[in-house]
């Protein structure tokens, strides 16, 4: 399980135990720090000494994601923000669908069984508009485009093909692709254009817990949609350098 942090540590103090407590137990927990200026890293050790802390090599919660990735020793890999919005209670529903045969099981609040504390009808709104443009791009069914709650099996990692996070910062201070918030877009796309059998789980996402949401309507849907744009183009130079034809 992976566990991207940056300030977290009031909701680590709840969130730890609660994963800890699921059963069937999760294997490890991966708390990946993006740099905390609180004692995130300190509240993670002390509260679940078991989890393994590592800091992120770059910034932004697609580097992230990607170091904790690397570092997964698992079989399956989950994806679990700190901010307690997401239930580790629904870990095993995740499980189940890989372990019935899916390779990327995909979080959806719109699923029956599913739903959410924190959507606005504005975000709802972008998120239904962005789902429609992914699956005529993608041909995929999804219902929850912009949902960060997803598992899938550690060996499709490389045809994923995310950033090395062993590479350097960029000296100008630019993040490379796929290190920042577009991760979970990019994951979606990249998993769909390789031709896995993605499952969608219904989720109830809740209200974060302590601290302020880095979430911009605006900025974050028109981020998606660009991402959206640049993974079809990506997915159509690689399908026609093949020579394969949809």
């Amino acid at each position: 399980m992976i566990v991207p942090t940056r300030n977290e540590s009031r909701n680590l103090e709840i969130v730890l135990p609660a994963i800890a407590a699921v059963r069937p137990a999760v294997h490890e927990v991966l708390v990946v720090d993006g740099n905390s200026t609180d004692n995130t890293v300190a509240v993670a050790r002390r509260t679940l000494p078991w989890s393994r802390v590592i800091t992120q090599t770059r910034k932004g919660k697609g580097n992230a994601m990607a170091c904790g990735f690397t570092a997964a020793t698992g079989d399956v890999i989950v994806m679990f923000d700190a901010d307690g919005s997401a239930d580790p209670n629904e870990i095993p529903a995740f499980v189940e669908k890989l372990v019935a045969g899916a390779d990327f099981a995909k979080g959806s609040r719109f699923r029956k069984g599913g739903g959410s504390d924190d959507i606005t009808l504005l975000r709802k709104t972008g998120n239904a508009g962005l789902n429609g443009v992914a699956n005529r791009l993608f041909g995929t069914t999804y219902t929850d485009l912009c949902y960060g709650y997803n598992a899938f099996w550690a060996d499709l990692l490389p045809q994923l093909e995310l950033p090395d996070p062993a590479a350097p910062q960029p000296e100008d201070g630019s993040m490379l692709w796929g290190d920042g918030f577009e991760i979970e877009t990019v994951l979606n796309c990249r998993v769909a254009a390789a031709d896995l059998t993605i499952a969608e789980v219904p989720s109830v996402e809740r209200e974060r817990m302590f601290g302020e949401t880095n979430l911009r309507t605006f900025a974050d849907g028109t981020r998606v949609l660009r991402t959206l744009m640049a993974e079809h183009r990506r997915m159509e130079q690689r399908r026609r350098s093949s020579g394969y034809a949809r």
